[in-house]
């Protein structure tokens, strides 16, 4: 006891390692102190017996310190592992710190109370979902990027050298060389045949493309040509009409018929045909024209009379 109290009196007055001083309150950051407090009793370093419970990788721990393990600092505190069933590890508490100080038994139940509690809130939030925060480490990606972008720029310098030979040797300005990698030759040869495949097959799209317009071509002058037909067959018909009212005109007296020179001045007159319209048109018909001619009978007299 006597050297407790010395230790105690040492740490108190003067330096601690583990003490941290504020206006209010002096805390202890020791792991085995049981309240977080820098006082006489709480003290781990200041007391032999000494008591405490801990928690590692989710079980919960009751250590032991007394002082005839003093002397031995690697076996100087005694691990108790207690029940996860709440009656059984206070009695576990109770029966091992029997004879003990009520304060240090107190305190001992408290923190374990805490520590099931952060325990069963811990499993808890472990099930739900969360998000997992990763950190993003700088420099090692732009130190990443950096030999990407120098790994690109040679890529594209060995394809711009490797097609530059290629080409050379295909001209024939380095002459037989027999040590040349025959494979690198190979590629560019591969990549020219896929090339010409490509081309093929765009001018075979081509021809394709041209023979479907030739034939809706053909289909369009098909229509036309049967709109016409019927437009002739129409005409004729008028002409047929006309045919008999010409054969009723014959028969009418000779007064009437036609000198030879008014004939070829009729014959000149030409009637416009329609042109033939496009598909959206609907075809016309051609507009009839009568002619009516008037003689004088007295200019025949005088002729006939001279």
């Amino acid at each position: 006891m006597n050297q407790d109290d010395v230790v105690w009196g040492i740490i108190n007055r003067s330096f601690c390692s583990f003490k941290v001083n504020t206006k209010g309150q002096q805390f202890c950051r020791n792991e085995y102190n049981l309240t977080g407090l820098c006082t006489r009793n709480a003290c781990p370093l200041a007391n032999s017996k000494y008591a405490t419970v801990r928690e590692e990788k989710g079980i919960i721990y009751l250590f032991i310190k007394t002082a005839e393990r003093a002397c031995f600092p690697k076996n100087l505190w005694e691990r108790v592992k207690l029940s996860r069933n709440f009656e059984k590890a206070i009695y576990q508490i109770n029966e091992n710190l029997l004879f003990w100080p009520q304060f240090i038994k107190s305190k001992c139940k408290q923190r374990f109370v805490k520590i099931t509690q952060y325990i069963i809130r811990m499993r808890k939030l472990r099930l739900r979902r969360q998000k997992k925060i990763i950190p993003l480490q700088r420099k090692i990606e732009r130190r990443t990027r950096r030999r990407e972008e120098k790994a690109l720029i040679a890529a594209q310098l060995d394809t711009a050298i490797e097609k530059q030979l290629v080409e050379r040797l295909k001209q024939g300005t380095y002459g037989d060389i027999y040590n040349f990698p025959q494979s690198v030759f190979d590629k560019a040869l591969e990549a020219e045949e896929i090339e010409k495949d490509d081309e093929m097959e765009d001018e075979e799209s081509e021809g394709e493309l041209e023979i479907e317009k030739e034939v809706e071509n053909e289909l369009e002058r098909e229509m036309s040509q049967e709109r016409v037909d019927n437009y002739v067959e129409g005409d004729s018909e008028e002409e047929e009409e006309s045919d008999g009212e010409s054969g009723i005109k014959e028969q009418m007296p000779s007064d009437f018929e036609l000198s030879e020179e008014e004939e070829s001045d009729i014959e000149d007159i030409d009637v416009e045909k329609p042109s033939v319209s496009s598909k959206k048109m609907p075809p016309r018909r051609r507009p009839r024209v009568e002619i009516e001619y008037e003689y004088e009978q007295e200019d025949q007299r005088t002729r006939i009379e001279s």
